[in-house]
């Protein structure tokens, strides 16, 4: 069920992305200039997987994606990052969209 519930909204962010861009009176299409700013989510680390450099966190909302609270698998864009943390550590995160999946860009303790 919770890979269902997953799926499903890992489908209903990517089909929002297509409506990151607006059609002008003219008919051309423009990019929104707008985009959030990436900020740090608080999670828990539940699980280092070193061998697929992924890692997977018990998180609250992720702003920046418009994603609520969950339990993911994340893959990490430096593997160096995962020697910085073990299951179970409270941490807060940075994730952004890169080449159509969600990717950890930055891990800090929390505070």
């Amino acid at each position: 069920m919770k890979k269902l519930k997953t799926l499903l909204i890992l489908t209903a962010m990517l089909a929002g992305a297509a409506h990151a861009q607006s059609t002008t009176t003219a008919g051309e299409v423009k990019k929104e200039t707008s985009a959030p700013a990436t900020a740090m989510a608080d999670g828990e680390v539940r699980k280092i997987d070193m061998a697929t450099k992924k890692i997977t966190i018990k998180h609250g909302e992720i702003k920046n994606l418009d994603m609520p609270g969950m339990t993911m698998v994340f893959p990490v864009k430096d593997p160096a990052m995962l020697d910085k943390v073990k299951a179970g550590d409270k941490i807060r995160f940075k994730a952004e969209k890169s080449n159509g999946a969600i990717v950890v860009t930055d891990i800090e303790p929390a505070k």
